[in-house]
């Protein structure tokens, strides 16, 4: 799913609703996989011993097709900027027990909204302004050696006016 009211540019956002995790346990998985890039995440999820894993890695590889897909950005050039683990909906159900009594079940769900993010966006934004403050390094000295020499001869020319001045009167 795409949002384009909450996610910038080169984002792709997919949250999943009603997955019978417990949030805590979920999120011990996602806390590892938070910050890195697709095929690390993909490694670390594959390799993982919990039964999180498995929905969250299939979160992780729809995004990663639904950006491939619909934003046409390559799967290497995304990492996960944003994982977090919400409480869902807690399903009830009474179990019976002896003598008529009965006991509750709570079946817990989660929310896990996983956002991943375009790098060679960020790369190219990074390059432009690498560009720009060569252009400025490079100008500027420039620039101040000029503005330098201007004030420097307006000075020297005021120094000459007034020896001039003083001479005239000296003379007259």
């Amino acid at each position: 799913m795409i949002k384009k009211n909450k996610v910038g540019e080169g984002e792709v956002y997919i949250c999943g609703h009603h997955i019978r995790l417990s949030a805590n346990k979920a999120r011990r998985v996602i806390d590892q996989i938070r910050g890195r890039s697709y095929e690390e995440a993909l490694r670390i999820l594959g390799l993982m011993p919990y039964r999180a894993c498995e929905p969250i890695l299939k979160l992780v590889s729809s995004a990663a097709a639904n950006a491939n897909h619909n934003r046409k950005i390559k799967k290497t050039d995304l990492i996960i900027s944003k994982a977090e683990v919400n409480r869902g909906t807690i399903r009830k159900k009474l179990k019976p027990r002896a003598r008529g009594h009965s006991y509750p079940i709570k079946k817990t769900t989660c929310r896990i909204t996983i956002v991943l993010k375009d790098v060679s966006l960020q790369q190219k934004k990074d390059s432009l302004w690498q560009k720009l403050l060569r252009v400025i390094v490079l100008v500027m000295p420039i620039v101040l050696i000029g503005l330098i020499i201007q004030e420097w001869s307006k000075s020297l020319k005021l120094k000459n006016r007034s020896k001039d001045y003083i001479s005239i009167k000296k003379d007259g």
